[in-house]
């Protein structure tokens, strides 16, 4: 049998715990002050610039020369970019690749970046947990995230001595924005000795409050790791309703939400299966409970590839960010991709431009301070060194 979620909860000086079994739709999620850690002062520009001086900006025109360096890139993702963008593309792309051996950076790209990025300029793909993993064992002076402000922050606690770039501060995201260091502190004096379970999406602020962090690849072997009866889980409901459905350990949730996530509808991929019975449909476990019963299998952007690449489906509805699609759509030809597409505003703040500028300039460096940072980094690090 498995666990339930006990109750979802959003806890402020003014607000109270709702209990109960049961969960409310009408409550709002309470926002708290991101943890600003993309340095914007004089003085951490100037320390940046002594450490990476300046270069000059590349010549973006495309060029026949352009074009022969960047044909076999293109390659890659001619399904799903049209020629006539190409020529827009390719400049940065060859820009941006030369660049990172002169910077000795290394890009990670979380599966949700457009192909041209994923596919054209990232050293490193994949989800938040195998992204978290291999920030850990770069090897270079560099790191620019292709991803959100948490994922850049994650990278930093695990690669303090390297510098951390986000090409988009304000990339941001509604599950980091929905609790705060201070929501969590209150969280465990209302349940005093239950352990407090992060999804990785949150603010370097929070991951230090917390136990140990998870991802949505191994949120259930975190929460029976612990070896509890019950955990505190945060901000994500519906992750962690999914997890209560794996798992006997019972869960006390948060009431964030994914905003690209939460749009989905059982209702939605009712109409793709009557539409085509012998559709498959795979879905994220941030999405509403409905949509995952929906689905044929629930799964991280990692386990969802694993999934697509190993069954070969004829036609195939990723649940998801829409530019996953797309990305896996390039190494799996044959499978015909229906796009329920709900796009991530944040993630689509990172572009090659703004990549290319944060090379040029080392701009939007992420700094933590030292003693938050401390215990931040013990949180992720339980999760990165729990054993699979």
């Amino acid at each position: 049998m498995t666990g339930h979620v006990a109750t979802r909860i959003n806890v402020s000086s003014e607000s109270k715990v709702t209990s109960g079994a049961k969960v409310t739709s009408g409550a709002k999620v309470t926002s708290g002050a991101k943890v600003t850690s993309a340095a914007k002062g004089t003085s951490e520009t100037k320390r940046t610039a002594r450490r990476f001086p300046p270069v000059a900006v590349p010549d973006l025109t495309y060029t026949p020369q352009v074009e022969a360096a960047t044909a076999h890139l293109y390659e890659r993702v001619k399904s799903v970019i049209p020629p006539v963008e190409w020529p827009f593309f390719a400049p940065y792309v060859k820009a941006i690749n030369e660049l990172k051996k002169e910077r000795n950076a290394v890009i990670l790209a979380h599966n949700y970046q457009t192909p041209e990025i994923y596919n054209c300029v990232a050293d490193v793909v994949g989800d938040s947990l195998q992204l978290a993993r291999l920030a850990a064992k770069a090897e270079a002076d560099v790191i620019v995230q292709g991803g959100v402000h948490f994922m850049a922050e994650t990278s930093k606690l695990l690669s303090p001595e390297k510098t951390v770039l986000i090409p988009d501060a304000a990339a941001g995201c509604s599950l980091a924005e929905s609790i705060t260091g201070a929501d969590v502190r209150l969280l465990r004096e209302r349940y005093p000795g239950v352990p407090v379970v992060a999804y990785v999406n949150t603010s370097a602020e929070v991951k230090a409050e917390v136990d140990i962090c998870c991802t949505s690849s191994n949120a259930v072997q975190v929460v029976e790791s612990l070896g509890v009866d019950r955990v505190l889980f945060v901000p994500d409901q519906y992750l962690a309703k999914y997890v209560a459905s794996q798992t006997k350990v019972e869960i006390i949730a948060w009431k964030g939400a994914c905003e690209v996530h939460e749009r989905f509808t059982g209702a939605e991929l009712r109409a793709y299966r009557d539409a085509d019975p012998s559709v498959s449909i795979i879905a994220h476990p941030e999405c509403p409970p409905d949509v995952i019963a929906e689905a044929d299998f629930a799964g991280s952007t990692a386990h969802m590839i694993d999934w697509v690449k190993t069954h070969r489906p004829r036609r195939v509805v990723m649940v998801t960010e829409c530019s996953m699609a797309d990305n896996v759509a390039t190494e799996t030809p044959g499978v015909e991709f229906v796009r329920p597409c709900n796009l991530c505003p944040h993630m689509k703040r990172i572009t090659l431009p703004k990549i290319l500028d944060s090379l040029i300039h080392m701009r939007e460096e992420v700094v933590i301070e030292p003693e938050l940072a401390a215990r931040a980094r013990r949180s992720v690090e339980r999760m990165v060194n729990l054993k699979s």
